[in-house]
C-alpha cells in the first residue's frame, strides 16, 4: 500500500486529530471538516444523477419528431424505474469492494470515474444503444459511490457522536443542492436545443465533482480507506472469475432476448428481493458477529420493509409524477409555460429549506428526539398522506391540475422524506457490524433499489386503473404500513440494543 494508506481502526480513528476532536479546532457548519470534501462530490453527482434522469422520461416515450425515441409511456417508466432499481442494487457490488478489496475511499473515487463515462456516452451516442451503454454505465457508477459516500461519512463521527443524524442531514442537504439545479440546466436545455445537450451539462456537472474530490480526498480520515473484511490472494482469483462469468450470463440473457425492455422492471425486483434476502442471511449466519450486533441485523428487518414501501411511492416522481406533470398539470406560471422537468426540482427546493431545520431539530431534542423505528413510521404513512392529496384533483382532463397542487404533494413528500432517509442512511452506520460497515449500508440501498422497481411496475397500473383508484390505493396502504412500523417499535428499539 502507498504511505497513508494503511488501513486503521475505525474507532480509534474516530477520536484521533483527523476525527471528531479535530472537528472542534476546524469545522464545516460545526461538523468534522473533511465533511465538505464528501459534501462537494455528492452534490455534483447529484446534479449530472437528477440532471439527467429529469429528461430521461421524456427522451425515452416523445416522438420522434420530438427528439425522443417514441417508446410507450408504460415502457418507459418501466425503463426509468427499473434503471432505479438498478443503480441502488450495485450498491452491493460497490460495497462489496469497498469491505473485501479496495475500501471505501478508493470505490468512490473510482466510480466518480465510471458515472463521467455513463454520462458522456449519453451525450455523444445516438438512441438506445447511448441508452444502453450511458444507463448501465451510470447505474454501476452511481451504486458504488453512493454506498460508500455515505459510509466515509460515518467514519467521521465515533459512535456516541451526538452531531451524528445532524451531520448527515447536512450531507442531504449537499445531495438536494445538486438535485435542484440539475433538471433545471437539462430541463432548460432540452428544451431549448435538444436532449443530448442536456445530458451533455449532466456530464459536465460530473466532471465537476470529480476534480472537485481529487483535490480534497487526501483530508480524509485514514479509516476511509480501510479494508475490513480483505480478501485473500486466492479469493480474489476466485470472484473475479465469478464476476466475469455473472457478466457474460447477463449478456448472453440480453442477446436472446430473455432480458427485454418490457420485463426489466419485474427481473430487477426478483434479483433485488434475492439480494436483500441473500444479505440478511450471510450477515445473520457471520461468525464475525457477536449478539449485540446479530440483535441489531435483526432490527433492520422491518425498518427495511418500511423503507421499500417509502421509496415506491416516493420514486414515482420519476415514473408517474412526470408524466402527471407533462398531462394533466397547468404548467402556466404567471403567465409563463415552465419546462415539465422543473417539477422534479421542487423536492429538492424543499429539502434545502427544511433539511437545516430538521438537523437543527435533531440536535436541541438529543435523547428527547422520536426513535429511529417512529422516524420510519411516520414517513411511511406521511408519503401515503402525499398521494391521497392527488384525489383532490383526480378525474380530471387535461392540463386542469392547478401547479400548487404539485407543490403541495411535494411539500408533503419532503416531510415524509427528511424522516426516513438520512436517518436511513445514519442509522444503517449505527447498526452496521464493524466488519461489514459499507455492506449495510447496501442494505439500506437495496431497499431504495426495491422501491424504485416497484415504482416501475406501479407505472403500468396507473395508465390502466382511474386516478382516484390508483392514489387511493397505494397512499393507504403505506398509512396503514407507516402505522404498524410506530406501533411495533418498542419491540424493535429492544432489538437496536442501545442505537436509538
Amino acid at each position: 500500500m502507498a504511505s497513508g494508506d494503511t488501513p486503521t481502526d475505525t474507532t480509534s480513528s474516530d477520536l484521533s486529530p483527523q476525527g471528531a476532536d479535530a472537528s472542534h479546532k476546524r469545522s464545516f457548519f460545526g461538523q468534522p471538516r473533511a465533511l465538505a470534501h464528501i459534501f462537494g462530490v455528492e452534490m455534483w453527482e447529484r446534479f449530472s444523477f437528477y440532471g439527467m434522469q429529469g429528461i430521461l422520461i421524456y427522451y425515452l416515450y416523445f416522438s420522434v419528431a420530438d427528439g425522443g425515441l417514441g417508446m410507450p409511456q408504460a415502457a418507459a417508466a418501466g425503463i426509468v424505474g427499473a434503471y432505479g432499481g438498478g443503480v441502488y442494487l450495485s450498491t452491493v457490488l460497490g460495497a462489496w469492494l469497498a469491505d473485501r478489496v479496495f475500501g471505501s475511499e478508493r470505490v468512490l473515487f473510482s466510480s466518480a470515474i465510471i458515472i463521467v463515462c455513463g454520462h458522456v456516452a449519453l451525450a455523444l451516442l445516438p438512441g438506445f444503444v447511448g441508452v444502453g451503454i450511458g444507463l448501465i454505465l451510470v447505474a454501476l457508477g452511481s451504486g458504488g459511490l453512493k454506498a460508500n459516500a455515505t459510509s466515509v461519512v460515518g467514519t467521521l463521527y465515533s459512535q456516541d457522536d451526538t452531531r451524528r443524524d445532524a451531520g448527515f442531514s447536512l450531507f442531504y442537504l449537499g445531495i438536494n443542492l445538486g438535485s435542484f439545479v440539475g433538471p433545471i440546466v437539462t430541463g432548460a436545455l432540452q428544451s431549448s436545443v435538444g436532449f443530448h445537450i442536456g445530458f451533455g451539462a449532466a456530464a459536465v456537472g460530473m466532471v465537476l465533482g470529480l476534480i472537485q474530490y481529487s483535490i480534497g480526498r487526501r483530508g480524509l480520515p485514514a479509516s476511509a480507506r480501510e479494508v475490513p473484511n480483505p480478501l485473500s490472494g486466492a479469493g480474489r482469483l476466485t470472484w473475479t472469475f465469478i464476476g466475469v462469468v455473472a457478466v457474460a450470463v447477463v449478456v448472453g440473457l440480453c442477446l436472446t432476448g430473455v432480458i427485454r425492455a418490457d420485463n426489466l422492471p419485474g427481473i430487477v425486483i426478483a434479483v433485488t428481493v434475492l439480494a436483500a434476502i441473500a444479505y440478511f442471511i450471510v450477515l445473520l449466519t457471520s461468525r464475525k458477529l457477536d449478539a449485540t450486533e446479530r440483535h441489531r441485523v435483526f432490527a433492520f428487518i422491518p425498518l427495511f420493509l418500511a423503507s421499500s414501501a417509502f421509496w415506491s411511492l416516493y420514486q414515482q416522481q420519476f415514473t408517474v409524477i412526470p408524466i402527471y406533470a407533462e398531462q394533466r398539470l397547468d404548467l402556466n406560471l404567471f403567465g409563463w409555460a415552465i419546462p415539465p422537468t422543473w417539477v422534479q426540482s421542487i423536492n429538492p427546493i424543499f429539502i434545502i429549506l427544511l433539511s437545516g431545520a430538521f438537523a437543527a431539530l435533531w440536535t436541541k431534542w438529543g435523547a428527547r428526539q422520536p426513535s429511529t423505528p417512529v422516524k420510519f413510521g411516520l414517513g411511511t404513512a406521511g408519503v401515503g398522506v402525499a398521494f391521497l392529496i392527488f384525489l383532490m384533483w383526480s378525474g380530471g382532463e387535461g392540463a386542469t391540475t392547478p401547479f400548487f397542487a404539485i407543490v403541495l404533494i411535494l411539500f408533503v413528500f419532503t416531510i415524509a422524506e427528511l424522516l426516513i432517509s438520512p436517518v436511513g442512511l445514519s442509522v444503517s452506520t449505527k447498526l452496521a457490524p464493524r466488519s461489514m460497515r459499507a455492506q449495510m449500508v447496501a442494505l439500506f440501498f437495496l431497499s431504495i433499489a426495491l422501491g424504485s422497481a416497484v415504482s416501475g411496475q406501479l407505472a403500468s397500473l396507473y395508465e390502466s386503473l382511474p386516478e382516484g383508484t390508483y392514489f387511493s390505493i397505494i397512499g393507504g396502504i403505506a398509512i396503514v404500513l407507516g402505522i404498524i412500523v410506530a406501533a411495533i417499535s418498542p419491540w424493535v428499539l429492544r432489538l437496536m440494543r442501545g442505537v436509538r
